[in-house]
């Protein structure tokens, strides 16, 4: 459904007199609606599209205070012509974490390959530059260690997880071909481990899952031995290398590593995790998931060079900030049985275009 669409002169973000526009489809996600907020505060106007199959109204609810905020609840894998004119198509339009792409695998692959299709499409009518949010996971359980950006990786292409990293490979090779023909000025992020305030308590990702547990007074969940390693970013860091990257002058012509080259063991973070919520609970291991990771860093000397970017907030800090989120979820008692909530109804219009009348 499509809520009125931005307008009206704004002092800063500006293109010809007029208020530059963006379209984050996955705007409603933990990313998404992050994203959203900060292209707002820069002084754009934002379209948030989203079908809310893992994103929340909740993490939008704010920014429907600003009349440069509108909504479009659609499916990306379904043709869509937004009303207005775009500058920029950021797509963060997949379920990221694994229990979420997997309870629907023929959907993800849709979604990465149609729903990315789709968007560029979309990019190039409007003269849009157009963001793809990829992840580490193109590059799988990797032999190379920190990974760079030309590394090819080592990725199973018939585990359960392929949906997710074939499908988000897969639409890489879209976005470079996209590029190399010169139909739109393309720029991929590869988004490593990011956690945050508005991650959703049952995503079933490390982070969030240590800390509900911790305090709840559950065991923590250590799958494998706990010695396998992760880098972590925290949110506000990687919206800003997003933005860097959309907005920086000459195209990179090549993925952009972006995430905190600092790297945890599982046990590490539990321990902090534990440390942090001042929690007893004790760590329970389970079998190690099928095509899980061993090692993940991102080598971000590309991100460096060219956007001048590094992330600046460190593991304690961050966690502080995700605890006391999750923290006042807690002391809220209305316990999320369903990643999918009640809407706001205000400034709804109608519904998105289908793709029999798109």
């Amino acid at each position: 459904m499509t809520a009125a669409i931005p307008g009206g002169d704004r002092s800063t973000m500006m293109k010809n007199g007029k208020t530059k526009t963006a379209l984050v489809a996955g705007g409603a996600g933990f990313l998404g609606s992050h994203l959203c907020e900060t292209l707002l505060k820069n002084g754009y106007s934002v379209i948030c599209l989203d079908n809310f199959l893992t994103g929340t109204a909740g993490n939008i609810k704010e920014l429907y205070r600003d009349p440069h905020f509108s909504l479009i609840e659609h499916d990306v894998c379904k043709p869509l012509e937004p009303s207005g004119k775009l500058d920029f198509v950021y797509n963060l339009a997949c379920a990221a974490s694994p229990p979420h792409y997997q309870a629907d695998p023929v959907h993800t692959m849709r979604t990465c390959v149609l729903g990315t299709l789709n968007l560029l499409e979309i990019a190039e009518r409007h003269g849009a530059r157009f963001v793809q949010a990829s992840t580490s996971e193109v590059y799988g359980d990797p032999d190379q260690h920190p990974q760079r950006e030309d590394y090819a990786g080592h990725v199973n292409c018939t585990g359960r997880r392929a949906c997710y990293d074939e499908g988000k490979r897969a639409a890489e090779a879209l976005c470079f071909d996209f590029l190399r023909a010169k139909r739109v000025d393309v720029r991929v992020a590869r988004i490593f481990n990011t956690y945050g305030p508005r991650m959703h308590p049952n995503d079933g990702r490390i982070v969030s899952n240590l800390v509900v547990q911790a305090l709840s007074g559950r065991p923590l969940t250590i799958y494998g031995s706990g010695a396998q390693t992760r880098s972590f970013c925290y949110v506000s860091d990687l919206i800003t290398g997003l933005v860097r990257l959309a907005e920086v002058a000459e195209n990179p012509g090549a993925p952009i590593n972006v995430g905190n080259p600092s790297e945890f063991t599982i046990l590490e973070l539990a321990d902090l995790v534990l440390e942090l919520v001042g929690s007893e609970s004790r760590i329970q291991y389970m079998p190690l998931p099928e095509d899980d990771p061993r090692r993940r860093r991102p080598d971000i000397s590309r991100a460096h060079k060219l956007l001048e970017w590094s992330p600046t907030v460190p593991l304690r800090e961050g966690l502080q900030h995700t605890i006391a989120y999750f923290a006042s979820l807690a002391a809220e008692r209305r316990p999320r049985k369903s990643l999918r909530t009640t809407r706001p109804a205000a400034r709804i219009l109608q519904k998105a275009p289908t793709a029999a009348t798109a």
